[in-house]
């Protein structure tokens, strides 16, 4: 099967969409999370006045990313890179959205200030990606290597935690999620592995099946449910609606300069986070670097999506480094298989029953395919780096950069003395001062020299 490994290869439907699968089941909880955790924290959640909003804003988030991620594979424009990259709402904006909210005094106007936000730094970013180009001598192999292996080393947490049947869990790290979770990392070893052609390129679709197969339906005592993390609750699904159509501006949008200037800066740094996924997805899964017009198309979809998620009440829209590292894992960079999951989510918006059996997937089902999925993104990082020789200039800026910018973003309260936009752009993840220190070294070290060089002055 070729073809799958083909961006432009003309894909069978049958095909495609079992592997278009795997990417939305790798990501579909991550894309919800950050709504539910901001909606929560405007007091606009379930069980307040503003709850149906809260239910739209979700069915508007499966809609929207699959929509951008269309985007991002085919192009409108300059605004799409053509990659293989699947495009979520981002996880990212969680601690300036949530500073945001108390500036604001929380509630409905808080959260139309988000909104109003990200309008205007979409649109920034946008404007960023057009001047990728001659930016781009700041990113060289060695400093797109080494967000990309921040990137990795930042998503281990996730992977670990998700197998253990995920951290909010009353039973997080119990036998039956541990033994569910290696579970499905056994068959996915053993498909990718011991098979051959579409099945292997398969092994995470086979392996989270197999996650969903094992467990029993929801068990109830006493008409109680039985409250397990990886129990399935098929009451879910049998009580979401059929048809559901989105709503425009579920928000009104509100501009205020508290909440835009900090999330300018965090939409500064989405795109060095995007450039980091474009080069990690295209180095993992196509074994070469990205193009200037991949990077400036990819940022510009960053910015134009997350300012169409804006307008239906969405959080910012950018790559999703998760499915970076399925890729990376299964080489399928196939248009076609990814433009299947893009559309599937899209019936996950509209047919909320679709999306209800998806939500019901156990975490530690995904946790046993996500610790091998982050993993190989951290892979995808070092082959970055050691594109060419790993001289001392090199070392020293990786080095550096993981050691102090990394290590910030893992001990935040060592910047608890520093100002608050520091906090935020610092302290959130490790990502953002790892590639700060990377992009500032490769300035600022002088060039090493080419050893014939130095050998003809030594003579």
């Amino acid at each position: 099967m070729p073809e799958a490994y083909d961006f432009n290869g003309k894909l069978p439907l049958k095909q495609a969409i079992p592997l278009g699968l795997q990417h939305v089941m790798a990501m579909f909880v991550g894309n919800l999370t950050p709504l539910l955790i901001i909606t929560g924290a405007c007091g606009i959640g379930a069980g307040s006045e503003y709850a149906s909003i809260q239910v739209a804003l979700l069915q508007n988030a499966m809609i929207i990313a699959g929509i951008v991620t269309l985007i991002q594979l085919f192009s409108i424009g300059p605004v799409g890179g053509k990659v293989p990259i699947i495009m979520g709402t981002s996880s990212g904006f969680i601690g300036v959205f949530s500073s945001v909210t108390k500036i604001m005094g929380g509630g409905i106007l808080a959260y139309g200030a988000i909104m109003g936000a990200s309008i205007i730094g979409g649109l920034f970013e946008t404007v960023l990606g057009a001047f990728i180009k001659p930016l781009r001598k700041f990113f060289p192999s060695v400093v797109t290597g080494t967000v990309v292996l921040s990137i990795g080393l930042s998503l281990i947490s996730v992977g670990i935690n998700s197998f253990g049947g995920g951290s909010s869990a009353k039973d997080f790290g119990s036998l039956e999620n541990l033994f569910l979770a290696f579970v499905v990392l056994v068959v996915i070893l053993f498909v990718k592995h011991w098979t051959k052609g579409y099945l292997s390129s398969s092994a995470i679709l086979v392996g989270i099946i197999m996650g969903l197969v094992l467990p029993h339906t929801a068990v109830t005592a006493d008409g109680v449910e039985y409250t397990k993390s990886w129990v399935l609750n098929w009451n879910k699904v049998a009580e979401a609606k059929w048809i559901a159509i989105p709503k425009f501006m579920p928000v009104k949008p509100v501009f205020d300069l508290r909440a835009i200037l900090p999330v300018l800066v965090m939409f500064v740094v989405t795109a060095v986070e995007t450039v980091g996924d474009i080069s990690g997805v295209m180095e993992g899964g196509m074994g070469r670097e990205a193009t200037d017009k991949e990077l400036s198309g990819g940022v510009m979809c960053d910015g134009l999506g997350s300012t169409l998620a804006a307008m239906f009440g969405v959080l910012p829209n950018t790559s999703f480094s998760q499915n970076v590292g399925l890729v990376a894992m299964t080489k399928v960079v196939n248009r076609v298989a990814l433009a299947s999951g893009a559309v599937f989510l899209i019936l996950c918006g509209l047919i909320p029953k679709l999306g209800a059996l998806i939500s019901i997937m156990p975490q530690s089902v995904l946790g046993g395919a996500a610790v091998m999925m982050f993993s190989s993104i951290i892979v995808s990082g070092i082959q970055l780096i050691t594109k060419e020789p790993l001289d001392a200039r090199r070392l020293s800026i990786v080095s550096v950069a993981l050691g102090v910018g990394y290590g910030m973003g893992v001990s935040p309260a060592i910047l608890e003395h520093t100002p608050q936009a520091v906090q935020l752009m610092f302290g959130e993840s490790g990502i953002v001062p790892a590639a700060f220190v990377a992009i500032l070294l490769n300035v600022i070290l002088p060039k090493s020299k080419p050893a014939n060089e130095e050998t003809s002055k030594d003579e």
